[in-house]
């Protein structure tokens, strides 16, 4: 039996509810892992409320760290007793034990603990692909600017991090100064509080007129409109979240009337398709942590129990950082 976070529909925080659930032995291509610390992630938020809809009642979590117990047939990069760390589908890491697809599990290095792999995986694998994969037709240069909101949430401060190791002018925006100056001391070169400032017209200041080659939006709704503004010609607006509530539909002549600009909607999923992705993203995240280039900040620890109030927390914007929780 495993202690398990289960929705039984769609809502508040109200509704995540502690179940006791059978766990059985991994079938062909599956994994069973014992949970030593689970990842929180927006994307949790929107499972719970129906924003991407499960079927239910439904299991909830997309990351965790701990120990491999047994595998399936066909699985050959993992055995039991290996530390193990994952970002994956389907919903179901808020327990303590579990069995899911072995594709997106991979060995946890000795050098990174349970807490640190369980705060970043979802939030790290995020960054690369933003920040690797997801660049501007005319590319990313030392030296060149970016915009990222909400810097100082969990993806935020790694993209931060990670956006000095290579070179680029990060401006952060955050929703109070405390939250600007954590982004400041991670790496931004800017931070804008765009609660009492103006964030297009600040960072037009920035660039000197010029705009950011990219913006990286997980806000939606709230930042959108403004967020094109800040564009240069033929610069990206990568959406990759929805924390504001969903874009509005436009018009596509609005982008040809900014400056040809180009727009994306990214999803973790899509980049983390086959085996061979998942461990190329996951060990350029492995090293970059290794090394001390970024560091995993879990700013909120909060047991399995507590998970109604930790839903809360997040959704008040009162973390920054990682947050995880322990079974």
């Amino acid at each position: 039996m495993s202690l398990a976070v289960q929705i039984r529909q769609h809502g508040g925080p109200e509704e995540l509810a502690l179940v006791d659930l059978t766990v059985g032995a991994p079938g062909p291509g599956e994994v069973l892992i014992r949970h030593h610390a689970i990842g929180l992630n927006f994307i949790d938020v929107y499972h719970r409320t129906g924003l991407y809809p499960l079927s239910l009642p439904a299991g909830i979590g997309m990351e965790a760290a701990g120990v491999v117990q047994a595998v399936g047939a066909g699985v050959t990069h993992l055995a039991p007793g290996d530390r193990a760390v994952y970002a994956s589908m389907p919903p179901g890491s808020y327990c303590e034990m579990r069995v899911l697809p072995a594709q997106c599990v991979c060995r946890l290095p000795d050098a990174i603990g349970f807490d640190t792999g369980a705060a970043m995986m979802l939030k790290g694998l995020t960054a690369q692909y933003l920040l690797k994969k997801t660049r501007p037709v005319e590319g990313l240069q030392a030296g060149d600017h970016v915009l990222f909101h909400a810097a100082a949430g969990g993806v935020g401060l790694i993209a931060c991090q990670w956006a000095k190791a290579l070179g680029l002018q990060l401006i952060g925006t955050a929703g109070s100064d405390a939250k600007c100056r954590l982004a400041l001391d991670n790496g931004a070169a800017h931070a804008i509080n765009y609660c009492r400032e103006d964030f297009a017209a600040r960072v037009r200041e920035i660039t000197g007129g010029k705009g950011v080659k990219v913006v990286y939006d997980s806000v939606g709704k709230d930042t959108w409109e403004k967020s094109l503004e800040c564009l240069r010609p033929l610069g990206l607006m990568a959406s990759f979240g929805n924390a504001s509530g969903p874009v509005a539909p436009f018009a596509p002549g609005l982008l040809g009337a900014k400056g040809s600009l180009y727009v994306t909607r990214q999803t973790l999923f899509t980049h983390i398709a086959t085996r061979a992705s998942v461990q190329a993203m996951a060990e350029d995240l492995f090293a970059v942590v290794a090394s001390g280039q970024v560091r995993v900040h879990i700013d909120q620890r909060y047991p399995l129990a507590e998970v109604q109030q930790a839903h809360r927390d997040l959704e008040a914007r009162k973390t920054t950082g990682s947050t995880i929780l322990t079974p």
